[in-house]
């Protein structure tokens, strides 16, 4: 498996400062959040992709993903959620990235049935696009949708090799899923799996990996026992929490720790 870490942990930062972070602890790739706070979001022109792409390249670096807001399930008219896709898969495809994250983003006033095929719908619209531009669309297990037994519901009815499952450890755990559970539900569509740890279901403040309660060593000799070789990317949500310690001190132990657990389970 290869390792990524989130923007979200450093946000604003350059990316030249990015891509030194990487490198110097030994990270694979990294998943860029795709926001006008951001360095890179779908507003940057041509020539800054285009730069951005090169530091990349430059660097050994690969851009794993690009996560941004667009909320497949949530109320309203179809327009503009899927402008919001089509513009984050052109940036995807600008930068060479493989991904794009999602979020399902159902409301309180809709039935379970009707998020389903709201966000079915739309993800089989943008998954035609995606084809085009040879990029996928990650659903992640996330707000309405926070389990593998949610997600798939979902990603059954769309049945496009365009749209897939972005798995966070942290949302199934809240949701009272097992990784077992998780994993059977998400394997046919998985596109990578975000990791992080935080210290109980009552304060989601992130944590060192390995010193919360998150089953990230269940998770781990999961994926390997059942030969899944994608990306595992830290996403350490230092954005929402000022209180958190700075990801820059903890990148080193933090990939110490996933590659211990990669080789135990080996």
């Amino acid at each position: 498996m290869k390792l990524a870490f989130s923007t979200l942990g450093v946000p604003g930062l350059p990316i030249p400062d990015v891509l030194r972070l990487a490198v110097a602890h030994g990270y694979h790739g990294v998943e860029l959040r795709a926001h006008p706070e951001e360095p890179v979001h779908p507003g940057i022109d041509l020539s800054r992709r285009a730069d951005v792409a090169a530091e990349f390249k430059a660097a050994g670096v690969e851009i794993l993903g690009l996560a941004g807001y667009a909320r497949v399930a949530a109320p309203g008219e179809d327009g503009p959620v899927l402008e919001q896709i089509r513009e984050l898969l052109e940036l995807a495809r600008d930068l060479g990235a493989p991904f794009i994250r999602v979020f399902p983003g159902g409301g309180t006033e809709q039935s379970p049935e009707e998020a389903d095929a709201t966000a079915a719908r739309r993800l089989g619209t943008a998954a035609e696009y995606a084809a085009d531009l040879g990029v996928r669309i990650l659903l992640e297990t996330h707000d309405s949708h926070r389990t593998g037994a949610d997600a798939i519901r979902v990603l059954g009815l769309v049945g496009h090799p365009r749209v897939g499952a972005l798995w966070d450890v942290m949302h199934t755990w809240l949701g009272g899923e097992q990784p077992g559970s998780t994993y059977v539900a998400l394997s046919p569509y998985l596109g990578y799996v975000q990791v992080k740890d935080i210290a109980s279901a009552d304060d989601t403040t992130p944590l060192p990996l390995g010193s919360g309660v998150l089953p990230l060593t269940e998770c781990v000799e999961l994926l390997s026992r059942e030969g899944w070789d994608g990306w595992l990317c830290w996403e350490y949500e230092k954005r929402w929490y000022d209180a958190a310690a700075p990801l820059e001190g903890l990148l080193g132990a933090g990939r110490e720790h996933l590659s211990r657990l990669l080789n135990e389970s080996a």
